[in-house]
């Protein structure tokens, strides 16, 4: 008698913004005093692409999941954003209009369309904008893993972040973080 074939769990899905986590703002002269690095872009590029590391598309890669653009930039992200630091091309969520809910209960309008594209299966959130009411409405309607993690969008994903994102995309840590 033979058993049944063991079907291994899809990897996690990874939601990745741009502004912020890739591209960095806002941080001041003291913060930086020498400015933000630069890497080089072309000259009919956006001048803020010069700020995307190149060291980030390998250390994307290295995470135990599949990455998807959840950006504003849409297919723009797969066309400017993706070559630049060596990643292929990703799936990218559509977005809905915002829902008039998200207005009254303070979650951000990404909320809800990254819930529905995991459909129930375990996922990071990486974005410079979730705040308390975006874990509260995925802990409410999610029901597999979840990490919302907040990126300081000053200074980009660090080593820090990869070190969090990777230990619970290999189940180290909580099944569902709260903390950002």
């Amino acid at each position: 008698m033979t058993s049944p074939a063991r079907r291994t769990p899809p990897l996690p899905l990874l939601f990745l913004d741009i502004d912020g986590p890739l591209l960095p703002f806002g941080a001041t002269s003291a913060e930086l005093p020498d400015g933000y690095p630069t890497y080089g872009t072309r000259p009919d590029a956006n001048p803020l692409l010069a700020r995307l590391d190149p060291a980030l598309g390998p250390r994307l890669l290295a995470l135990p999941c599949e990455l998807v653009w959840a950006t504003t930039w849409m297919a723009d992200a797969n066309a400017w954003v993706a070559p630049r630091i060596g990643l292929p091309e990703l799936p990218v969520v559509s977005w809905p209009d915002p829902a008039e809910e998200d207005a009254l209960t303070g979650t951000h309008w990404k909320t809800r369309a990254l819930v529905a594209y995991a459909a129930g299966r375990a996922f990071a959130w990486v974005d410079d904008e979730i705040g308390p009411a975006d874990h509260a409405w995925v802990r409410a309607h999610h029901p597999g893993r979840a990490r919302l993690h907040r990126v300081d969008p000053r200074f980009g994903l660090t080593a820090a972040d990869f070190a969090a994102l990777a230990a619970w995309l290999r189940g180290r840590s909580l099944p569902q973080e709260v903390s950002s």
